[in-house]
């Protein structure tokens, strides 16, 4: 093993923590000063720079690999490092950091085998479906919420009724989430293994908890009996799945246990099946987690998985034959700078004087002096100099310096925030590593990614403090190849801001930033070298685009105002029809705000929450608010007027020529004070019936006049709830 010695200079990420009320200003918590440290590095044989994939090949290596990487540090960052975010009004960090998701590209209508129509899961890729919370085809609705399945015959609207609603004997309390196939249920939880270890020099076993996550295969063909064929436990918290055709893959987060490290195991009910087989990488940064990725025939019982040690897993993206898994790179810092004196040394000594340079390298050379007293003779001979220089001379050698600090602390910054992005390809059961690439910058969600071809492409925002020129914030889009090289980009997109939004469709990519003012881009994508066509700047920002068609995209956010001092207010919810037929000037055709700064939506942060069906042009998004800031919401009453809220949906016609028009408004709740009271928000059809959900009612009303047919109470019934007994077929 080669030791490295390396000084590096130690702070927290600059990061600035926003408390925020929805009646009061943005509070800013002060970082303190950086703390410089003394790091001794190692390089073993493990880690050569290379960035190759290697197997581990047992649990003894992978005991070796986690020691080696353990002396790359942790997260190391120069004191220069973000000491300042902007400061905005209202929950602006929430709706930065959320960001949405999104649908599939024109619609999710299905048809049953009767030609009954009915839509699905608002999903980003089409063929590519997404699990949530509920499920439905052409007559049956699903709904898990904690630990109860309810199974609705919901059509014909006018006789719905619940046929099952009964409790899973399960040791978590909230189910994460479901998918829907034909007479099959893959329901997803989170629970927790249980073993016995002697902690480290003790001699008593003691009970260790790990979390794992379930992958019940329910049979539903019987509404009234449904049947558990399956339960499979993989190590680590769920993170993401997606279904295509017959087969479920999904990816677990397991933390690594330094002292007792062990590969992830598959288990069936509870009987150990399979270890999948473990990678890492040949990166010079500290592991954290292993990434276990896991597909299953939900249909059969194939089953494969592979797991890879790595960072913290981030947003995913999945195409119909490959499943991409990004996280943010956390890089020692040292190992790019290895501290201040190789900064002064490479950057500051050769833009010196020559006979100042001698100077200096003379008192380097010096062994009898250590690093401390070295620096006191090399300061006194810089001093010196610039007492002899003239104000004009000094001034020119100061600002060469400062650019030469500037190119290299930028060059430093943009290496240490980077996006890492792993690929790999699926086909049913067959799990294959492709490549891994890396971007600068870091996604906002799922959307910030695309594959279209061969090709990948990809949305960032870099944040990064220099000396000099503070805070530096801009956006970018990469074109990377089938191996996830970089083949094209465009830097610099709207500097100072960061991306709230970004929507990939086709040769374009729809992009919305904001500081103050939202700056709406389109980009062409026709070639590996992306150029902006258009820019609208209007008040407000969205978080979520979706396409209404080829020359329009909706966007859904929030309306704002300046209020002096560099600061945003936030209002109400706003939604946007943008017209793009003019790239080069595109034009909002149409816009409505809904309430005030009260307002709240899932839609802006959940894309499943969304809903637009282009056929019959009907919108339809969940409102939490204040009931005295709407207006036209239906069955409201106002009990308490200095604090009501109301639970709804507003539904809206849309069509290109004549805008947003407000068809009415569902209620759900508006007798009480529950500030967040529509969360799991849901919207789909059935034929001619529109259907919403919440936690507490599924509506059905007529699509064309919103007329009340019908509604089921989900939650707080006062009946009984059957329980499951697990039936399991093997």
């Amino acid at each position: 093993m080669i030791s490295i010695a390396v000084i590096v200079s130690v702070i927290v990420t600059a990061g600035v923590m926003f408390a925020i009320g929805f009646d009061q200003q943005v509070q800013v918590t002060e970082i303190p000063e950086p703390e410089v440290v003394y790091v001794d590095k190692t390089v073993s044989e493990f880690f050569e720079g290379n960035n190759e994939i290697k197997k581990i090949s047992s649990e003894k290596e992978l005991k070796n690999i986690l020691d080696a990487s353990a002396l790359f540090g942790g997260q190391f960052f120069d004191e220069r490092s973000f000491r300042t975010l902007r400061v905005m009004d209202g929950d602006m960090a929430m709706a930065e950091s959320a960001g949405a998701p999104s649908p599939i590209p024109q619609g999710a209508v299905e048809k049953a085998v009767e030609g009954t129509e009915y839509s699905s899961t608002n999903v980003q890729v089409e063929n590519v479906d997404e699990p949530d919370f509920l499920k439905n085809d052409s007559k049956y609705v699903y709904i898990v919420s904690r630990n109860t399945l309810s199974i609705i015959d919901a059509y014909p609207a006018e006789s719905a009724k619940i046929v099952l609603k009964i409790a899973l004997d399960i040791e978590s309390q909230y189910v994460e989430n479901m998918f829907l196939n034909g007479d099959r249920l893959v329901i997803f939880y989170n629970g927790q293994s249980d073993e016995e270890i002697i902690p480290q020099f003790d001699f008593v076993p003691q009970r260790s908890y790990n979390p794992v996550t379930h992958a019940l295969i329910v049979d539903v063909s019987d509404k009234e009996n449904p049947t558990i064929l399956k339960d499979y436990s993989i190590d680590g918290y769920f993170t993401d799945a997606r279904m295509i055709g017959d087969y479920a893959y999904f990816v677990t987060n397991s933390n690594i246990n330094y002292q007792y490290p062990r590969l992830p195991i598959i288990m069936e009910d509870s009987i150990r099946i399979m270890t999948p087989e473990a990678y890492y990488f040949d990166n010079v940064e500290q592991f954290s987690n292993f990434n276990t990725l896991t597909a299953i025939d939900i249909f059969g019982d194939a089953i494969t998985s592979e797991t890879f040690l790595m960072g913290y897993s981030g947003a995913v993206y999945v195409s119909e034959d490959n499943f991409y898994i990004t996280y943010q790179q956390s890089m020692p810092f040292g190992f790019y700078e290895k501290s201040s004196q190789d900064r002064f040394f490479d950057v500051i000594v050769p833009l010196l004087p020559k006979n100042i340079q001698d100077k200096i390298k003379a008192i380097q050379k010096d062994d009898s002096l250590n690093l401390s007293e070295q620096w006191i003779e090399i300061s006194e001979v810089m001093q010196e100099s610039y007492n002899k220089m003239d104000k004009t001379e000094k001034e020119k050698l100061f600002e060469k310096i400062r650019e030469a600090l500037i190119s290299y602390d930028t060059k430093i910054q943009e290496e240490n925030s980077k996006t890492i992005i792993h690929k790999i390809s699926i086909d049913k059961d067959s799990l294959e590593y492709v490549a891994k690439g890396s971007v600068p910058g870091r996604l906002l969600n799922q959307f910030s990614m695309d594959q279209d071809g061969d090709r990948f492409r990809v949305a960032t925002t870099t944040e990064y403090y220099t000396q000099y020129q503070g805070m530096v914030r801009a956006n970018a889009v990469y074109v990377l190849d089938e191996k996830l090289n970089i083949v094209g980009g465009l830097d610099n997109i709207a500097p100072d801001e960061s991306i709230f939004s970004a929507r990939f469709i086709g040769d374009r990519l729809y992009l919305v930033t904001f500081q103050q003012i939202d700056p709406f881009f389109v980009i062409d994508l026709s070639t590996d070298t992306p150029k902006i066509l258009g820019e609208l700047k209007i008040p407000g920002f969205s978080n979520y685009l979706h396409p209404y068609d080829e020359e329009y995209i909706i966007g859904v956010g929030r309306d704002t105002k300046e209020i002096g001092e560099g600061r945003v207010q936030q209002l109400g919810v706003k939604i946007a029809l943008f017209n793009v037929k003019d790239v080069k000037n595109p034009k909002v055709a149409d816009e409505v705000v809904i309430g005030d700064r009260s307002t709240q939506s899932e839609a802006l942060y959940n894309h499943k929450a969304f809903f637009f069906d282009r056929k019959t042009g009907t919108l339809s998004i969940p409102i939490n608010s204040d009931a005295k800031s709407l207006k036209n919401i239906s069955s409201a009453k106002i009990i308490a007027p200095e604090y009501n809220r109301w639970n709804g949906f507003y539904v809206y016609d849309l069509n290109s020529s004549e805008g947003f028009n407000l068809k009415g408004t569902i209620t759900h709740s508006a007798e009480d004070n529950r500030y967040y009271g529509m969360s799991n928000a849901r919207t789909f059809y059935i034929n001619d019936v529109l259907y919403t959900a919440s936690t507490d009612y599924l509506k059905m009303n007529d699509m064309d006049d919103l007329k009340g047919i019908n509604a089921i109470k989900l939650e707080n019934t006062g009946k009984f709830i059957d329980y499951l007994e697990e039936e399991i077929i093997r």
